[in-house]
């Protein structure tokens, strides 16, 4: 049943009017869902003509719905997988940046959602400040993007310093690596939060899902 604006499946509710509003259609997080009520919404959305993001979607979940939705793509570093019918190309790319190699999969989940929403992106990895001349060896790139995503854990020193050396917006996001006293992304977080240059805005911990979809905001 469809009703003002949204779809009723009993166990969720599919916001239809989602794209109208915000420019793209509702993304799925996948975490603690079945298989088949990721399977139920899904088609739901496809049958409404809509494009499909699912986010935190472990591969056995891809493989049972590979087999019944068979146009799903899936990025297996950030957990995505997603159908887009038509994708926007826009203007322009985003360059997505990581302190480490052990942040990958979070900037992958921020490619993946930039990429479905027709946007370029540029991934720059492994340049975090304990090497800092490796991201000196791509500050003219980093410049010409439209916006920026620095994702980091341990500190999250990064996303100050890269601000510090450009004139776009830094999308910050804290990865929950570190050791013990990172405690899983808070120490990134608040240093992310505090950072001392302009121009920095920071979403939650591992949430490359939102930096993506903020940056594609942006961008468009």
């Amino acid at each position: 049943m469809r009703s003002k604006g949204f779809c009723e499946l009993g166990f969720a509710k599919i916001d239809l009017d989602r794209e109208c509003r915000r420019g793209f259609s509702e993304a799925v997080y996948c975490a603690g869902k079945t298989k088949e009520q990721i399977l139920q919404i899904s088609r739901k959305l496809l049958q409404n003509k809509q494009d499909v993001i699912l986010t935190k979607l472990g591969k056995n979940k891809f493989d049972y719905l590979k087999k019944r939705l068979p146009r799903l793509k899936y990025n297996a570093d950030a957990g995505l997988a997603f159908f887009v019918s038509k994708p926007k190309a826009l203007k322009g790319y985003v360059a997505v940046l990581t302190a480490g190699t052990s942040d990958i999969p979070v900037a992958e989940e921020a490619v993946a959602v930039l990429e479905a929403m027709g946007n370029a992106v540029d991934k720059i990895y492994d340049v975090g400040v304990a090497g800092v001349h490796r991201l000196s060896s791509f500050i003219s790139r980093i410049r010409k993007a439209n916006v920026i995503v620095v994702v980091a854990g341990m500190e999250g020193a990064l996303a100050s310093l890269v601000s510090g050396l450009v004139n776009r917006p830094v999308i910050a996001v804290p990865t929950s690596c570190g050791y013990g006293a990172s405690f899983k992304g808070l120490a990134a977080l608040l240093g992310m939060l505090n950072s001392c240059s302009a121009g920095v805005v920071v979403v939650n911990i591992d949430n490359g899902f939102g930096a993506g979809y903020f940056a594609s905001l942006i961008n468009r």
